[in-house]
């Protein structure tokens, strides 16, 4: 079955997304390492990865996409929590010759078709790039597309949940091999007993329990739940997301 919301689209820009610039201001400064060392992927080697930065206790703070630009890094991030990111990020940054800031001529884009640049979180997500703060937006055509692949970001989605239960480990927003970073304890340990009780998952709004509900989308009949494991429907998962228990 076709996607009415792509056809025809022209529209790039996710207006609904911001991008946060750091920059090591002297020679020497390891911008690399002092990001890797907060959030919850490796930003050491190729890039874009998803990635959040957390609570202590493992809890989602915000989520991001993670680009080079040079020796910069940027991150791909929600417009409403740009702000408020750049300035947690600050306060870890303590001495370090690092500048932290939104980036007010760059924008996200985003198209749905296959090509060399693949959502790092899923291929059929479609291409992501940054570029020029300009064009028609299509953050309601990418919403939709997103939402019909099972896949959720930003706060009103994630805030305050586990980072596993998000499925970051299913869409590469985690590497268990890197050092330590905020909320790696708990998040260590739910991997290391392959048990993740509760998960987010995309239902159709009918079918969503309000007391699990974390987010409606009526022009779409669709809603984001945050359910027990146990008490979704196979039907309910996406091809990528497998809850059955390990061999």
């Amino acid at each position: 079955m076709g996607k009415p919301y792509l056809s025809p689209m022209t529209a790039t820009l996710l207006a609904d997304r911001a991008v946060i610039r750091l920059t090591a201001t002297e020679p020497g400064e390891d911008l690399r390492g002092f990001l890797n060392g907060l959030v919850t992927n490796d930003v050491t080697g190729a890039l874009p990865v998803w990635a959040a930065l957390l609570t202590p206790q493992g809890k989602v703070i915000a989520d991001f996409i993670v680009w080079a630009d040079g020796d910069d890094l940027l991150l791909d991030c929600e417009a409403e929590q740009a702000e408020a990111l750049a300035k947690r990020l600050s306060i870890y940054r303590l001495r370090r010759k690092i500048t932290i800031a939104t980036d007010p001529g760059l924008g996200v884009h985003w198209r749905a078709d296959d090509g060399p640049s693949s959502d790092p979180r899923l291929a059929e997500l479609g291409q992501r790039w940054i570029g020029e703060r300009s064009g028609d937006d299509a953050s309601s055509q990418w919403r939709a597309h997103r939402l019909s692949l099972g896949v959720t970001e930003g706060a009103a989605e994630l805030a305050d949940l586990l980072w596993l239960e998000c499925n970051a480990a299913e869409l590469n927003g985690v590497s268990f091999t890197k050092g330590c970073y905020v909320g790696q304890e708990n998040t260590a340990r739910m991997n290391w007993r392959q048990k993740v009780n509760r998960r987010l998952v995309v239902a159709p709004l009918g079918e969503s329990d309000p007391a699990r509900q974390r987010a409606a989308y009526p022009d779409l009949g669709l809603a984001v739940d945050h359910r027990r494991a146990e008490d979704i429907p196979p039907a309910s998962l996406p091809a990528w997301l497998n809850l059955s228990d390990p061999a």
